[in-house]
């Protein structure tokens, strides 16, 4: 079996039996494959979840980017662009997502599991790619040592969203369809210029009138 065909097999026997493989033994022999080649490419299943989420943040990103309005689209809706790629994809995987996140959160209510290390990680790359594009363009406020914090404020947003859709329960997970625009255009309001920025203008000024 070549080693690009186990993830989809896996994949496949979560979709189909609610849950992973009792031992790595029973699903490389399933397989066709010993348990020691299952071992030279993946530690564990875990590691294949791990992977998998990975795998759906970059091919949101690439589907988003593909759009031909992308190119002209600001910070705000090329994240938007790509939560709802994003969502299309969970949604054609949601018993994975439930198997990997929903437990977690049965046991732990708004704990975001290990699974999605890596995946936020890129994530946070993405963010920052945008908000510098953003801080660019106007669009994105430029606040020395505050934007330092605003990975974390979308990595947080990120998470929310991502819980809100497991355990949304309306028709087409229309509510987290909202939840997604209803974030970020709070998040786009706290980073972009506001009344705080003109409250800083306002006190430069002053200083400098006094200096």
């Amino acid at each position: 079996m070549e080693p690009t065909s186990l993830k989809p097999a896996y994949l496949d026997y979560l979709r189909r039996h609610g849950y992973a493989p009792k031992t790595v033994f029973a699903f490389a022999d399933a397989q066709g494959i010993s348990e020691g080649e299952f071992y030279r490419y993946y530690a564990s299943f875990a590691s294949i979840n791990r992977e998998a989420w990975v795998d759906f943040g970059r091919e949101a990103r690439t589907q988003a980017a593909l759009e031909p309005a992308w190119q002209g689209y600001g910070a705000r809706e090329k994240l938007l662009a790509f939560y709802y790629t994003l969502l299309e994809i969970l949604k054609n995987n949601r018993s994975f997502v439930l198997l990997t996140l929903g437990r977690s959160q049965k046991r732990q209510p708004a704990l975001v599991p290990k699974v999605l290390n890596q995946f936020e990680a890129d994530f946070k790359d993405f963010v920052q790619e945008i908000l510098q594009e953003g801080r660019a363009t106007g669009e994105v406020a430029s606040r020395p040592f505050l934007q330092d914090g605003y990975g974390r404020l979308f990595l947080r947003q990120l998470q929310f969203i991502l819980l809100y859709f497991v355990r949304d329960e309306s028709a087409n997970f229309e509510r987290t369809d909202a939840a997604v625009e209803k974030a970020v255009t709070l998040s786009f309001d706290l980073v972009g210029r506001n009344t705080f920025d003109s409250a800083l203008d306002f006190g430069r000024f002053l200083l400098q009138k006094r200096a």
